[in-house]
């Protein structure tokens, strides 16, 4: 496979955007304003996506299970097209190793239709930004959450680009970290950017259905498991949070977060707990022996 990178598109804030086709990695032009992944992929046809973090600068978590999300995604919205996984994982082990800076947020789409740029036609798109992880203090003190109505996933095992749209005029203010969704009856589901999980009687729940199921949330339970902490895939109604003991969310990009605040209502004594400390420390020790280049 060959790559094409002697002219990397980046509007000097260390964005960049490629689209992967038979000929190799082709970079292509983006806004110089632009600031998120979306503002990055404006203008093209919204597909199925899956993002996630650089570890060491061109290592990877899982990044298998994200591949299969965007397999899964696709099947979930009838599509028939099909990619080979190979010339990918090249291109991501490529442009990641060049990239200037010393880690990088990364997001792969797949388009719902083919676009052609400058002669060359495909629908994977890979981009770059730079990854900043949150604040050291969010850790140790926690952050606070909000909550928002009539939002939800149209197919919530998708990963789609048009929800990604939708949930943007939601995060905008500046003292509420994330924004959780709740389903008609009150019980909250998972954040825009993350899944929600609350311990209460000192078992980890978190919504068994109606919610994205992230890579991290994949990785959260298999250590839940192996620390012999119990769960319940069962969500947690809103009126329940005064009885909750501790709650966290996490991402691809977050690991764990302890959330000692949702909405106006103080969750347990208001600071991180035990068992968010375990999964984060565990969590840690299971990158550092799981993180692995994409070739």
């Amino acid at each position: 496979m060959r790559f094409i990178l002697d002219k990397v598109a980046n509007n000097g804030a260390g964005f960049q955007l490629f689209l992967v086709d038979d000929g190799g990695v082709r970079p292509l032009p983006i806004p110089q304003s632009a600031k998120t992944f979306e503002e990055m992929l404006a203008g093209y046809p919204l597909g199925v996506y899956s993002a996630f973090r650089t570890f060491e600068h061109n290592k990877f978590l899982w990044l298998e299970a994200h591949l299969e999300r965007l397999r899964q995604s696709m099947r979930l919205l009838g599509w028939e097209y099909q990619w080979d996984e190979r010339p990918l994982r090249r291109a991501l082990h490529q442009v990641c190793t060049a990239y200037p800076l010393p880690e990088a947020r990364v997001r792969v789409d797949v388009l719902a239709e083919p676009v052609t740029v400058r002669g060359t036609a495909g629908r994977l798109l890979i981009s770059l930004m730079p990854f900043t992880s949150p604040p050291e203090v969010y850790y140790r003190k926690g952050i606070r959450v909000a909550v928002v109505t009539g939002l939800h996933r149209e197919k919530p095992q998708a990963k789609t680009a048009v929800f990604a749209q939708h949930r943007r005029q939601y995060q905008k203010s500046s003292d509420v970290y994330e924004y959780l969704m709740l389903d008609d009856d009150g019980r909250i589901l998972e954040g825009l950017t993350s899944n929600f999980y609350a311990v209460a009687d000192d078992i980890l729940r978190t919504a068994g259905s109606g919610v994205l199921e992230g890579i991290t949330r994949k990785i959260i339970l298999k250590l839940a498991d192996e620390l012999n902490i119990s769960v319940h895939l069962a969500a947690v109604h809103m009126g329940e949070i005064p009885h909750l003991q501790e709650a966290m969310i996490s991402s691809s990009s977050r690991a764990v977060l302890p959330v000692v605040q949702i909405g106006e209502q103080i969750v347990g004594d208001g600071r991180p707990g035990p068992v968010y400390r375990r999964l984060l420390t565990a969590y840690h020790q299971f990158v550092a022996r799981e993180v692995k280049t994409a070739v």
